[in-house]
């Protein structure tokens, strides 16, 4: 059985409001998250899904709730947010000025994840989702969702560099003949 994927953001906090790297912080969603949420409702809705995740964070969860398929959602810890070490609730304008280069995608995260680590947990993720089959729902964040992406398009994270997702936002990836593809980004 082939597998498509249904990659949801979590919807607006007021860290991706301001643009603070949100990774660990167990943040609520804002009343405008929650009505992006809820905009989710018809877009979902007549969609069969074989399986449904989301990351444990509590933004992902509520967006998950909130969208109508939090009954059946399964906790899966591969799709919390990257580890951001020391630079968890600031902004990246910010961290430059100290460290003028930095990237998540290709700096060391000091005291968090690196970004061979985030490689090799989206590379097990998508193998065990492969392995599952079907049609599934993913409710995550920005970055790891990004990196979902390279690892199916290209079978590396760095891809997520060039890619935007908006909170709230679907992206499908799935299959053309035999090839693994990126369907819809960022609807």
């Amino acid at each position: 059985m082939k597998t498509t994927l249904w990659l949801i953001r979590h919807g607006e906090t007021e860290w991706s409001l301001s643009g603070q790297h949100t990774g660990r912080t167990d943040i609520p969603l804002t009343e405008n998250g929650r009505q992006q949420a809820l905009s989710l409702v018809p877009r979902l809705e007549g969609q069969k899904f074989d399986h449904i995740f989301t990351s444990p964070l509590q933004r992902a969860k509520e967006t998950c709730q909130l969208s109508g398929l939090g009954s059946r959602a399964q906790i899966e810890p591969d799709l919390l947010e990257w580890d951001y070490g020391i630079y968890e609730g600031r902004k990246t304008a910010e961290i430059v000025k100290d460290e003028p280069g930095w990237s998540l995608w290709t700096s060391d995260m000091k005291n968090g994840e690196t970004a061979a680590q985030v490689q090799e947990r989206a590379t097990r993720l998508i193998n065990k989702l492969q392995s599952i089959g079907g049609t599934i729902a993913l409710f995550a964040h920005g970055h790891i969702l990004r990196s979902l992406i390279g690892v199916w398009a290209q079978n590396d994270i760095k891809l997520g560099k060039h890619i935007l997702l908006d909170t709230a936002s679907i992206s499908i990836l799935g299959f053309y003949r035999e090839d693994r593809v990126i369907r819809k980004l960022n609807a």
